[in-house]
């Protein structure tokens, strides 16, 4: 197991790009772009990666707005995960970390502008995304093809100048901490469920599934509603 604090610590992006590719699947611009978005953040906070004790205490929140690779990378880097609490996920579809101390509310916002990264990638890159991912049209010589220059235009990414991001210093309104709710049982599947999820009919507890409600969910195109009848 590689020592992410350590990796983080020392800057090393490229190490940490090699967990991250264990974490997330694969290697591409945006997981690294995400490696780097962090780091930049980090530094300017001066902060380290969250720690065992800064994990429980949920000290640094990383504020996400999209759930793309770019979040992997986030969530790797700043040790801010979904399953900790201290990852916040605002579904406005741009790519943007902003990292904030719970202590104080103070944080960096770091942005990156899509079209201003296009110089970074090889040539033919993104027609071939384009064939590959978008259309899934694309022969196995043609993925193959792709993730030889999307593992090239990741390790552009990681060394990316702070001057391709825009970097603005904020002031985050208070976010609680996660609380702990009790759970009660569902009256159709008899599953427990916490009771903050839980719908009353008749007087009695229901999971969202067996009252029949569209489920919230975070899916590839954000947060939406699903109809859930497994």
């Amino acid at each position: 197991m590689l020592d992410l604090n350590r990796l983080v610590g020392e800057g090393d992006a490229e190490g940490i790009l090699k967990y991250a590719r264990e974490f997330h699947g694969h290697v591409c611009p945006y997981l690294a772009l995400g490696i780097r978005a962090s780091l930049v953040a980090m530094k300017e906070l001066g902060v380290g990666r969250l720690d065992h004790s800064g994990s429980v205490d949920e000290s640094i929140l990383a504020i996400v707005e999209t759930n793309s690779c770019f979040t992997d990378g986030v969530q790797v880097t700043t040790g801010c995960t979904l399953g900790n609490n201290s990852l916040i996920y605002l579904d406005l579809g741009k790519t943007a970390l902003t990292l904030v101390k719970r202590s104080t509310w103070e944080g960096v916002r770091v942005y990156a502008d899509a079209e201003r990264l296009t110089k970074y990638y090889p040539p033919g890159a993104k027609e071939l995304f384009n064939k590959v991912v978008r259309e899934r049209k694309g022969t196995p010589e043609e993925r193959k093809r792709l993730w030889e220059l999307w593992k090239e235009a990741a390790l552009k990414m990681l060394y990316l100048p702070r001057s391709e991001f825009k970097i603005e210093r904020v002031r985050v309104p208070p976010i609680e901490q996660a609380p702990i709710f009790d759970s009660v049982r569902c009256s159709g599947c008899g599953e427990l469920v916490m009771e903050t999820r839980a719908v009353y009919i008749d007087g009695k507890p229901y999971c969202l599934r067996c009252a029949g409600e569209k489920i919230p969910a975070v899916v590839g195109r954000g947060i939406t509603k699903l109809e859930w009848r497994v």
